[in-house]
């Protein structure tokens, strides 16, 4: 037997410590992602204030919308135009989520919170966005590898919070409604798209119906190509969120559907396939 000398056994040993950091490395990063598709609550959101009558107010994020917020016409799908994003206006989404954080959205009302986080969500990714053009795609920020869904972006009642947090932890999770998938926009073509209004206590179900609508009826979430059915990977994704098998898909998806596709997916029995574009929602 060959007797390994004394620096050899180093080599050895410090390989194996390497390869154990990597695998441990490998752990985290894959619970992240499990952490990333799976709804968690977060115990600490779990309080409301049915009681409560007091809105918040979303002036400040209808006027960032408002003013970059465009339709591609071609695609029938809203565009944000980070690029023309005035320093002024930077200022005005920095001041709108500085209010936001000095709130405490545990006073308020279920329907209050709803549309609070909604909203806190798809400003912190437009302006996640804005701090880093030009990029091609929100992926290109963070680590490479979980993107920038694990960064705490923000400050709620002292406890920082990610987007995978908000989405995750509080969103999905407290209310259990599929709808809010299509809320909640994650700066790509193939997600749906922002709202042209800030989502409000007020009408909050019509807005997630208007939403769920909109993008079920394009191309982007449900598109027939010969006998395969190509859908969003949001229903891959978060498949429970929508039932439990494709038939339960495709129920969810004829709910919405407008008359002529209704009828397709009603009679469909082919092949599934998913599909999602990471490109950078700007014109």
């Amino acid at each position: 037997m060959i007797k390994l000398t004394q620096k050899s056994s180093i080599i050895v040993k410090s390989l194996i410590i390497i390869v154990l950091i990597i695998i441990a490395w490998l752990t985290v990063k894959v619970y992240k992602l499990y952490q990333a598709v799976t709804p968690n609550a977060i115990e600490y959101w779990q309080v409301s204030n049915e009681s409560s009558k007091f809105t918040i107010s979303h002036d400040l994020w209808q006027e960032i919308l408002r003013s970059y917020l465009i339709l591609n016409k071609e695609k029938n799908s809203h565009l944000f135009n980070y690029k023309a994003v005035t320093s002024q206006d930077k200022n005005k989404l920095s001041t709108y989520l500085t209010k936001l954080q000095a709130i405490d959205p545990r006073a308020y009302n279920k329907n209050e919170q709803l549309a609070y986080w909604i909203n806190l969500y798809n400003a912190l990714t437009v302006q996640l966005i804005v701090d880093h053009y030009p990029i091609k795609s929100i992926r290109g920020i963070g680590n490479g590898y979980t993107g920038p869904w694990n960064i705490p972006l923000a400050k709620i009642a002292k406890k920082s919070v990610t987007l995978n947090q908000i989405e995750h932890g509080i969103l999905r999770p407290l209310w259990q409604d599929s709808r809010i998938h299509y809320a909640i926009n994650c700066a790509s073509i193939g997600c749906p798209d922002l709202s042209t209004r800030p989502f409000t206590s007020l009408n909050i179900n019509q807005q997630l119906d208007a939403m769920a609508y909109r993008f079920i009826n394009q191309d982007k979430a449900v598109n027939f190509l010969g006998s395969t059915l190509v859908l969003s990977s949001i229903y891959d994704w978060f498949s429970d969120d929508f039932g439990h098998s494709h038939s339960d898909i495709i129920r969810h998806l004829s709910q919405y559907a407008k008359p002529e596709l209704k009828n397709k997916l009603d009679n469909f029995s082919g092949d599934i396939k998913f599909s999602y574009n990471w490109k950078l929602n700007s014109p």
